[in-house]
Order: structure tokens, then sequence, then C-alpha cells
């Protein structure tokens, strides 16, 4: 058995797994990084990425889809891992997240395929219209731990909030002292509470960690992600994150949300589309 992990902070160790044989690994979802009961999708998918970074011969996540099937739940688990075709610039796997009820039969929560690459690798050459987000200074932004009133800002127990260092945009903040704006926008700078810099593994969770749209939308209760996929487009130099999602579709109570992640030197190092459930009550 191999423990597969890189560095030692929170996150490394709660993403970390264990190799008990070729593509399998056991792993334990950490109650740290859940929202209300439920363990949040973005460090789900964080795991998934750890052991298909062991599994695969490419070092870097540059595409990854995940869907979330059943709810997973802190504790243990286990991932089984399959190598679909290893090229030479790319290699492609899927992964399947596993739970026991408490009969002991199986519940599959996850099923992610993902390609993999080398981001060091790529070209340099950049044709952009895209533009980092406006967000007023770190100092005047909002942190999560209270709203301008003294209030928790995020309503519930959201565990995962002791883990970040979010600081939101305050004009897509007013959900949290009820007076949301009605839009479809969160807007964010995003680092790990414990000082942990950026990498590619770690832009898996950023691009589904802040509040849901759903709440500056004029809703509120748990945005349950139905489907996710990621691109990872460059490796993000130090220092504190921009992350800015919009929805612009709520229909039939699901919803959609297109991220994207910046980070210190204005590169778009990640980009997202996933599909969410809505609460319809506001």
């Amino acid at each position: 058995m191999a423990l597969v992990t890189h560095g030692n902070s929170e996150f490394d160790r709660d993403t970390a797994v264990t190799r008990r044989a070729p593509g399998v690994y056991d792993a334990h979802l950490s109650a740290g990084w859940t929202i209300i009961q439920a363990v949040n999708g973005g460090y789900l998918l964080a795991l998934m990425g750890r052991a298909l970074g062991d599994a695969l011969p490419h070092p870097d996540p540059m595409s990854v889809t995940a869907h979330y099937l059943t709810a997973s739940v802190p504790g243990p688990a286990v991932i089984r891992t399959e190598v679909v075709r290893t090229g030479r610039t790319m290699s492609t796997g899927t992964a399947g997240l596993i739970q026991f009820a408490e009969d002991g039969s199986e519940v599959e929560r996850l099923r992610v395929l993902a390609a993999y690459g080398d981001l060091g690798a790529l070209p340099d050459d950049v044709r952009t219209t895209a533009k980092p987000p406006a967000i007023p200074p770190y100092e005047h932004c909002l942190g999560t731990d209270s709203a301008p009133d003294g209030r928790p800002a995020i309503p519930g127990s959201t565990a995962i909030a002791e883990r970040l260092a979010l600081r939101l945009d305050p004009a897509t903040a007013g959900w949290a002292v009820g007076a949301p704006s009605g839009k479809g926008e969160m807007r964010a700078w995003f680092g790990l509470a414990d000082g942990r810099e950026p990498d590619p593994l770690s832009l898996l969770l950023t691009v589904d960690a802040l509040p849901p749209t759903a709440f500056e939308m004029g809703l509120s209760g748990w945005v349950p992600t139905v489907e996710l996929t990621a691109h990872i487009r460059h490796r993000p130099a130090p220092g504190p994150l921009r992350v800015a999602i919009t929805t612009r579709n709520l229909a039939g109570g699901f919803l959609e949300e297109d991220a994207e992640v910046w980070d210190s030197e204005d590169r778009l190092v990640a980009q997202s589309r996933q599909l969410a459930r809505a609460v319809l009550q506001g």
C-alpha cells in the first residue's frame, strides 16, 4: 500500500489517497469540507483528481467531468480508476467513488472521466478576449466568517468556510444581509485558509467552492451539483485567485453556473460549467 499525496497542508492531507492495488485507492472523506452535512463537490473532484493523477502517466488534470450520483458523506470511501487511453501528450481515465451502506452494499457517489497532460509543456501563445473580473481590493471585500451586520455570512453549518480564505465582492453579497440583487453572479478573492498556494489540483476545488449564485438570485438552501466539467488551463502563480461565477438561466428547478478562475498574474487558469438543482422557494 502506498500513500499518494504532495505537501502537508490540510487540503493535501484531506485529499490523500492510499493505493491498495493497481487502480484501487482507499480514501477518507473529511467532515471539514462539508456544506450543511454534504461533502463539497469541488473537494470530491480534487480527491478524485489525486487518485487519477497517480493512475495516469501525465501529471496535470486538463479536463475533468464529474457526475454526482448520490450525496457523499464524511467517512471511508474507495476510488476505483481505469486507464482508458495513453498517448504522447495526453492520457484519459475514469474513476468511481464508492461508499458503503449500513448493510455493506456498495453505493456509487461520483463518476469521473478525465484527460490529463503536462500544463508546463503547453505553448505560450495566448489569444483571448477574456478579461479578469472587476473585484474591489481584497481588504474591501467581505469575509465569509461574518456579514456586514455581524451575522454568519453563509447560512447553516458550513465547515468548509473555515478552510477557505474567501473575500466576497460586496456587489454579489447582498444575500448575506437579506438583500440579494436578483442577479446570478458571485465574485470573490479565493485562497486556502492555511496559506497553501494554488496548483492544478486545488483548482478543481476552487471552481466549486464559492457560495452558489442561487443565493444572490433570492433562493436559499442546498444547491446540489448534478454534473460539473472543469478545464484547467494553466498552472497558477502564487497568490490569491479571483473567481467569477455567473448563471443566466434558471428553469425547471435547474440552473447552470459558469466559473472563471484568474491567478495573480492575470491569467485565466481554470474554467468550469456545472448543472445544479435549485430550491425554488425564496
